[in-house]
């Protein structure tokens, strides 16, 4: 690609992000690499609109009526992206000047890979994601080796193919955040392609606009991993998961009240009425997920699954 042409289009999903997005421009602004910056500002109330405008970047902004989530927002940035690389970037993080160029010619020289995913260090120099394993119970999981091959890529920070992207269904949008970059991962996987990991830094203030260990991160994280299962999954897997999951809330009023919230049973019951309540339009979504494949569930599944 042509200095003239950016090859990527850089998204960044941004709520009430006036302590941090500034930093995250900065960095963006010093890409070795040309590329087309997005802001998709989910109706944030605290500023972030002006901090955008002023920018001397000049991002391209998309401001959204209502809070989609990460989820959401990328889903609608996908829609205007013409460029033949997407990327999905945390408004928290701060990428270093060669991490759009490593990540871009990671991907050229992997035919066969759809996404690279970066890695991902906190502030005080702990590594957080290389990129995201598969557990054996079905739960994506952040690596923190370096690798050169991973399940699936960490969405803080990751570069995609856009055709391969929208050939897979696109970005599950009704999942608000969390596991949206693992089931993306898991159709691409389950359609052939391949995922790599890129020594390529970026610097990430790790749940700057949410909050990680509270009631509504585990609700939709919870959430997100059942559907996730249910659309990507063997059936036989997804079902058991489904069903450790509901039996467990039964008999955990039995033990006492719990300390974490994920084991409340309250947080865990509204888990499965939204999964319930998606159920018909979920097994819709299975079954074109089907019909893309190029491989079988069982045998993505056994590949990954807890390795």
């Amino acid at each position: 690609m042509s200095d003239a042409e950016p090859g990527t289009t850089v998204v960044v999903v941004t709520w009430r992000g006036a302590a941090h997005v500034t930093a995250c421009l900065d960095a963006l602004a010093a890409q070795s690499r040309p590329h087309r910056a997005l802001v998709v500002d989910n109706a944030s109330d605290d500023g972030t609109a002006a901090l955008l405008a002023a920018h001397p970047s000049k991002p391209e902004v998309l401001r959204l009526r209502r809070n989609t989530g990460y989820a959401g927002a990328m889903a609608a940035a996908l829609d205007r992206v013409g460029t033949p690389l997407m990327a999905w970037l945390n408004d928290d993080a701060a990428p270093a000047p060669d991490w759009l160029a490593t990540c871009e010619d990671t991907l050229a020289r992997a035919p066969l890979a759809a996404a690279v995913s970066a890695r991902l260090t906190l502030a005080d120099g702990t590594v957080q994601s290389t990129g995201v394993r598969l557990t054996a119970d079905g739960h994506g999981a952040d690596v923190a080796e370096p690798a050169k091959e991973v399940f699936g890529f960490c969405g803080g920070a990751a570069v995609l193919n856009v055709e391969a992207l929208r050939s897979v269904g696109g970005v599950p949008a009704s999942y608000f955040c969390y596991y949206e970059d693992t089931d993306t991962a898991w159709r691409l996987r389950l359609a052939g392609w391949d995922v790599v990991g890129a020594e390529a830094e970026v610097t990430h203030r790790h749940g700057a606009s949410t909050r990680p260990g509270s009631v509504q991160f585990h609700r939709w994280n919870e959430r997100n991993r059942l559907l996730t299962l249910l659309r990507c999954a063997p059936r036989e897997v997804a079902l058991r998961q489904l069903l450790k999951f509901a039996a467990l809330t039964l008999v955990l009023p039995l033990r006492g009240k719990p300390e974490a919230p994920n084991f409340r049973p309250s947080l865990r019951y509204r888990v499965l009425g939204a999964v319930a309540a998606r159920l018909p339009r979920t097994l819709l979504e299975r079954r074109a997920i089907g019909r893309r494949a190029t491989l079988g569930r069982g045998a993505v599944w056994d590949a990954w699954a807890g390795n």
